[in-house]
């Protein structure tokens, strides 16, 4: 062990010098990974970010929420809506039959008539209109499950089926 201590000293600096080297290079190694990494990032930021103008994600959260919360408000009048339609549409009067007739075997044709104006539940009215050679006489008469409070003629009968 003939060496100086200026020589022990001399290996001790060249491997403290030798190893802060290879510091030095995991280090830029590292910081190029986590660059590209970042720059990755960034790019997904740019495309979920869009042009929606702003710049925070906690905003774009936000509005997003805030539009899913119209939306659901939206939804929620639509179906009350639909429900209130749902609802009157059995009661709305539009299943309709008519035929005609000859009242009358004196002679003519089919100048008289039936129409039935009834909805689902067969509420509603049914018209006749009675030709004879001189007048015609009309008649009104009120529906209820397609029964009437007034004694219904057989046309009339047939006429309310055929409305259904």
């Amino acid at each position: 062990m003939g060496e100086s201590m200026d020589e022990q000293l001399m290996y001790l600096m060249g491997g403290i010098g030798a190893v802060i080297l290879l510091l030095v290079i995991i280090l830029i190694v590292w910081i190029a990974i986590i660059g590209s990494r970042l720059k990755k990032l960034r790019k997904q930021y740019v495309a979920v970010m869009g042009n929606t103008g702003i710049s925070n994600l906690e905003d774009v959260i936000l509005e997003l929420k805030q539009k899913l919360n119209e939306q659901e408000q939206q939804e929620e009048k639509l179906k009350k809506r639909v429900d209130a339609v749902e609802s009157e549409l059995p009661l709305v009067k539009g299943k309709i039959g008519i035929i005609r007739y000859n009242a009358f075997s004196e002679g003519g044709s089919d100048l008289s008539f039936s129409l039935a104006i009834v909805n689902e539940e067969k509420d509603g009215v049914v018209f006749s209109g009675l030709h004879g050679r001189d007048n015609t006489y009309m008649y009104a008469k009120p529906l209820q499950k397609g029964e009437s409070n007034y004694p219904l003629t057989p046309e009339e009968k047939q006429v309310i089926l055929l409305a259904k």
